[in-house]
């Protein structure tokens, strides 16, 4: 191989988030093609792309080179840090540089967080392993010159050359930018009289020449300009792309030791050991004993629990014994071997702590990890997986070493207490979240550039609106492929818009661009070391709480690579649902419920179940489900594992085969009789593939571990893999006396299952956790269905379905009232919920708090005046009492909600009238407790008169009770209407504010009249000006001439109208834009002849049971006067077929439109 003349060691991708647009992969694939032999990675200041660039490159073979663009303090001048770049060139310089940039993340100065300060240079050992290049026009020596101090050049380079002894490059750069050549000049001359040496580097932004406008586009983005701003600082030049070798050595030809030390510099960087196996946290155990033996003691303890607990009587519990025995002894030898006790010791331990310390609710395990008899004596997972044929090989294979993978569910509220405990116990600096990137997504990179380019904000939304949610047949689908499906951006994006052609044009080249960093929403690293041994610490936000978090610089997907150990810590919404639930039953019955203990066998549940009616309960809602369940009778625990892992693409098949063996509508039948030991439970039917595995060690002598990879093989259809086990099985299964014939049958029936069939452990765990939600729902359903809508608050969809649930089950949900209602959710004494107080927006825990405690201890508040004079009001304050009002928590006191926002007659709205009194009353009786008097004294204040005032409507009142409770309790009085506004109408009530987006176009709006007012022009002729409110908000149309003679009969508050119009310049003044009304028609006489059709477009490769059970039990349930359309696309071979539904009329439901818009695969249109 000839030696290389030049080595590129300055590459900023999109992973330096602000400014570079370097995609990694092509740019290793461009230098590889072009015969180079190494590159470099520089982000600025961090190593997001690092592991990444690293593994890619070395797969690549090139040689990777680590290093990091750095800022360094700029004292009095925070946002102008000097630019340098430190290059790795041991795993010594790859630790270095981790402590770095940890410490200047983790930096008390606010001001200068993010930079490096010079002094940590001079401290022993901070540089060691690191190069140092000196940076270019960025550099503090680069500015030497723009700042007048080119004298002060050799003491500082100096100074940075006693830091980096032998190892310390005077960088230049040519990259077309002004001043360039200057300080090229300059610096080499530097460099020559200190006789240090130079070397030519290129600040590499983008892959190609043309993506410089994109990369400025970018950059714009980030810093909040448009590219036009004057104040915009143009750092960046065209020629800073991804240049060749040739190009680079024609560019630093007359000075040839530049070019030369860039190798060099390559050859001098030997970065390993970033790679490594896991290296587990070190777990403290009692003195004595070792790792092994104490998992052997806590196993063995375990065990003595809870096998008291399955079997009570002791004869039964010793005969059962030695199976449990033997498989821990099993499941311990194979822990032991692969030196993973410590990782069972760390996990049973914070799961203890959360149960018993920390009072969190912890899921019942998930995944593989429920077949381990070890993590079920150790109280890592609840379900007995010798009762339930749950194999430890599908979680640990002793035939293949990998990391076991233990994912933990704890109740949404108590994630981030198990966290706090684990950082408390392992150390802050040994524990850290993991990053993740944000990209720029189709509809925002439209937005961001729109922005930048200074498009007009209409056509920016009218651009990003066109994006559809979903192509058919594509899973994934790029702004390029929507252009070539969606004709206006086809329009938009070859116009003759400049603008809007150029929105498009970047927009798609910086789509999926790294444009942010964020926490992963579950990934946990505990180190055995500091993590900033390994990888970089930085801080993220965290998208939920915006908290600042410490996160590892390495996404989840490689950190592991590193040996550090990730554990997922989840938050399960249903945990605390159950949680909540069972805190309700104890307050309206005083009982304790054990939900771990609860009957397997409960008659209600099962009822619930057989009818049908898991509406809110976990894993079993969906209406397919649900019909499934009608027909299947399930009668015990494993009828309910079994659907809960047939109900998936693929083994949906086999249920209307399953069902009718359950019913005894179809014979049960066994390939061999032995078989009937694993498949009775699922009337011989394979269901799950610890099935397979069972059956192959029964028929033909396979071990735990091939048995295993049995079940990858036939899970992942690894052909020779396949081919090999399978003549393994026939001889195996020969020489047990099966029949060649026989066995070939069941091996074809295993590849046609196998790569469906499921994981019996987790549809075990989540089936435990469903049944507990069933017969909660069964058993207290108000308990249940308040702790159902007090966690589903944010979400208007579940809400309301949850709302409908409640009505079906007579349940009535009340709103909030100063006198009923607690923090959350709760029951009353009629059984019926009433919404908590802390739902209410704006009213603070404290205040809630300080309400109860008063009613608990001096009874109910009898009138909104005791109210203020009993409540700390400053616990409670006038902006709490506004929030409550508005949300009818003071409905009962008599006073309408409109009242407390009127004016008292004394310049001021009643509400601050009502709180002055209060303060006035509290102070004077505390004046007179405090008085000669004592307590006794009457305290004689006149109340304020409660104001008249006119009734808000209807509608008004609910929007307010809806932005304070997040939903209209007592139902939107559209709702009727919402399928009709949202997808026959094609403008909404807001859009009429501005009218230039709607000139030209025939217009279908509608609503409902919420205001109406007239008056006389300048003329003396009446006038009329109709408020409308539909979903989208409140618009004005105006009555003049004839439209006010025709139509101002529909100015009655209340009314619900359908309008058509059209949107034209007007006649007088070409400049102004007339809304010329067409016609006006009450909506409730037109809605049923507005839906004259649905078509619904369905990918051929995405067709699955699930998705067409529903469709069909959602249409057949629903008749009505709609046509009903489909259309079967193959994106593959670029096909579709049209068909039409010659007998079926439908009823377009909200239920139905609901399914369609949540379906990623679905599109539907009505009345297109």
């Amino acid at each position: 191989m000839t030696e290389p003349r030049f080595v590129h060691l300055r590459m900023h991708t999109e992973y330096s988030v602000t400014d570079g647009i370097t995609r990694i992969d092509p740019a290793i694939h461009k230098v590889a093609k072009d015969g180079g032999v190494a590159l470099g990675i520089t982000d600025l200041m961090n190593v997001f792309g690092g592991l990444r660039f690293y593994t890619h490159a070395q797969a690549a073979g090139l040689k990777p080179v680590m290093g990091c663009d750095i800022k360094v303090k700029n004292s009095g001048f925070p946002d102008n840090p000097y630019r340098m770049a430190l290059l790795c060139m041991n795993h010594t310089g790859y630790h270095s540089l981790c402590e770095l940039l940890t410490r200047a993340f983790l930096s008390k100065d606010d001001e200068y967080r993010g930079q490096i300060e010079e002094v940590w240079f001079d401290e022993e050992g901070a540089t060691e392993g690191l190069i140092l290049l000196t940076g270019g026009p960025d550099g503090r020596l680069g500015r030497l010159i723009s700042l007048g101090m080119e004298k002060t050049g050799p003491a500082e380079l100096a100074q940075w050359a006693e830091r980096f002894p032998g190892r310390l490059y005077v960088e230049l750069q040519r990259a077309g930018r002004p001043n360039d050549e200057s300080i090229v000049r300059f610096l080499a001359n530097l460099a020559a009289e200190a006789k240090l040496p130079v070397v030519a580097t290129h600040p590499i932004q983008f892959l190609k020449k043309e993506d410089f406008e994109a990369h400025e586009v970018r950059c714009c983005i980030a810093e909040g300009y448009t590219l036009s701003d004057p104040r915009r600082e143009k750092r960046y030049s065209a020629e800073q792309y991804l240049k060749s070798e040739e190009e680079m050595c024609a560019l630093f030809a007359d000075i040839p030791s530049a070019l030369a030390n860039s190798v060099e510099i390559a050859k001098r960087c030997n970065l390993d050991g970033v790679l490594s196996k896991p290296q587990l946290p070190h777990f403290p155990t009692p003195e004595g004993m070792t790792l092994d033996d104490y998992m052997d003691h806590l196993a063995h303890e375990g065990l003595d629990k809870r096998l008291a607990f399955l079997y009570p009587d002791e004869k039964e519990r010793e005969e059962k014994r030695p199976q449990y025995e033997e498989r821990l002894q099993y499941e311990l030898g194979i822990i032991k071997k692969m030196q993973f006790p410590g990782y069972f010791l760390i996990v049973q331990d914070f799961i203890r702590a959360a149960r018993e310390e920390l009072g969190v609710s912890v899921g019942p395990g998930r995944g593989s990890a429920a077949g381990s008899a070890v993590a079920y004596c150790l109280g890592i997972t609840k379900i007995d997986p010798i009762k339930y044929d749950l194999l430890f090989e599908r979680f640990l294979n002793p035939d293949r070493i990998s990391l076991p993978d233990i994912d933990t569910d704890f109740d949404d509220d108590g994630r981030g207490e198990v966290l706090r405990w684990v950082t408390e116990k392992y150390g802050a600096e040994r524990v850290a979240h993991i990053i993740t990137y944000g990209t720029m997504a189709t509809k925002s990179a439209i937005k961001d550039v729109a922005r930048v380019q200074k498009l007009p904000l209409s056509e920016s939304n009218r651009l990003a609106k066109l994006v559809p949610d979903k192509i058919p047949d594509m899973k994934k689908f790029k702004l390029g492929d929507a252009i070539k499906y969606v004709p206006e951006l086809k329009e938009a994006a070859n116009g003759n818009d400049p603008l809007a052609r150029d929105t498009l044009k970047y927009a798609q080249m910086l789509e999926g661009n790294v444009r942010n960093t964020g926490v992963h929403a579950c990934g946990v690293i505990i180190g055995r070391y500091d993590i900033s041994d390994v990888v970089p610490v930085s801080t993220a936000k965290d998208k939920d709480t915006g908290e600042e978090m410490l996160v590892t610089q390495y996404e989840g997907s490689v950190i592991e690579e590193t040996g550090l150990i990730k554990m997922d810590f989840l938050g399960l919404k249903t945990l605390s649902i159950i949680k909540e639930a069972i805190e309700n039953v104890k307050l309206t019955t005083g009982h304790d419920l054990d939900i771990d203990h609860i009957s397997l066998e409960d008659p209600k549940t099962y009822k619930l179940y057989c009818d049908g009616k898991t509406t809110g309960t976990f894993q079993f809602e969906s209406a397919g489900m649900q019909k499934y369940l009608k027909e299947l009778q399930p009668s015990k625990f494993e009828d309910l594992i079994a659907m809960n892992a047939l109900y998936r693409p693929g083994p949906m098949d086999y249920i209307p085969s399953f069902i009718a063996r359950k019913q005894g509508k179809e014979e049960i039948k066994y390939d061999i009789p032995v078989m009937e030991r694993y498949l009775k439970d699922t009337y011989g039917i394979t269901v799950y593939q610890e099935q397979v595995m069972l059956l192959s060690r029964l028929l033909a002598n396979f071990t735990r571990g091939e048995s295993d990879a049995l079940r990858k093989a036939m899970g992942k259809k690894l052909i020779e893999k396949m081919n090999h086990l399978k003549s393994k099985f026939m001889a195996g299964g020969q020489a047990n006396g099966y029949k060649e014939e026989t066995l070939n049958k069941i091996w074809s029936d295993w590849e046609k299952f196998a790569s469906y069939a499921f994981n019996k452990s987790h549809a075990t765990c989540y089936s435990w956790v469903a049944y507990q939600t069933a017969y909660l729902k069964a058993n207290f359903p108000s308990e249940y269905m308040a702790a159902v809508l007090s966690r589903s608050l944010s979400n208007i969809t579940d809400i309301t379905k949850f709302m409908d649930e409640c009505k079906a089950m007579g349940i009535q949900v009340l709103g909030p009232d100063v006198n009923e209602s607690i923090l959350k959710f709760s029951v009353d004494k009629n059984k019926n919920i009433r919404f908590g107080l802390g739902a209410v927006k704006g009213v603070g825990e404290s205040a809630v708090q300080n309400i109860i405690e008063e009613r608990k201890k001096n009874g109910p508040y009898k009138s909104i005046f005791d109210f203020v004079e009993r409540v700390n009001l400053t616990a409670c304050n006038k902006k709490n009492i506004e929030s409550m009002a508005l949300a009818g928590a003071f409905d009962n006191f008599g006073i309408q909600r409109e009242q407390f926002f009127t004016d008292s007659g004394k310049g001021e709205l009643f509400l601050d009238t009502l709180v002055r009194y209060g303060n006035k009353y509290q102070m004077d009786k505390s004046t007179a407790v405090n008085s000669l008097f004592g307590g006794d004294a009457l305290i004689a204040i006149a109340k304020p008169e409660i104001p008249q005032c006119e009734r808000w409507s209807d509608l008004e009142r609910l929007n307010k009770e809806k932005e304070l409770v997040g939903i209209y309790l007592s139902a939107h009085p559209l709702d009727e209407y919402r399928i009709i506004l949202k997808y026959v109408c094609n403008t909404g009530m807001v859009e009429l504010n501005e009218r230039e987006t709607l000139q030209g176009r025939e217009v279908l709006l509608g609503g409902i009249v919420t205001g109406f007012r007239e008056g006389m022009t300048k003329n003396g002729k009446p006038y009329g000006i109709l408020k409308i409110e539909d979903f989208t908000g409140s618009g004005e149309i105006p009555l003049f001439g004839q439209d006010y003679i025709e139509y101002s009969k529909y100015g009655k508050i209340g009314m619900y109208l359908l309008i058509t119009a059209r949107v034209e310049p007007s006649r007088w003044d070409p400049n102004k834009l007339d809304f010329k009304i067409g016609t006006v028609n009450l909506l409730q006489d037109e809605k049923d002849k507005l839906i004259e059709k649905i078509s619904i477009t369905v990918p051929i490769h995405d067709l699955d049971e699930p998705t067409i059970n529903e469709l069909s039990v959602l249409i057949k349930n629903n008749p009505g006067h709609s046509l009903l359309y489909f259309k079967v696309v193959d994106g593959e071979h670029n096909i579709s077929l049209n068909l039409f539904s010659q007998n079926i009329r439908l009823n377009v439901t909200r239920e139905l439109v609901d399914f369609l818009q949540e379906n990623e695969n679905i599109d539907f249109k009505i009345n297109g």
